[in-house]
């Protein structure tokens, strides 16, 4: 699974724009727009899933799974857990 914040990093990691993105992946610019704008986990057709995904780690991003070890090493970015900011008071 990916979330619309991963893609987005990606992306970002990339170096390329979402029309990037959809072209190599072969989806619609829309469809890429659409799964970034999604709330968590990008839900959508797995096919399309899978092929932006190959996109990706075509463009040499490595996606990791929440909990899971990178297997390739390497740079990268791992977004922390949210910490709570209750005041004390």
């Amino acid at each position: 699974m990916i979330t619309a914040q991963q893609m987005r990093a990606a992306r970002a990691l990339a170096g390329i724009d979402q029309k990037t993105l959809a072209e190599r992946a072969g989806v619609s610019l829309p469809t890429i727009q659409r799964m970034e704008a999604s709330d968590g986990v990008v839900r959508g057709v797995v096919d399309t899933l899978m092929k932006v995904i190959q996109a990706l780690d075509e463009a040499g991003v490595e996606l990791i799974g929440e909990n899971q070890a990178s297997e390739r090493g390497g740079r990268g970015v791992r977004l922390k857990p949210a910490v709570s900011q209750n005041p004390q008071g």
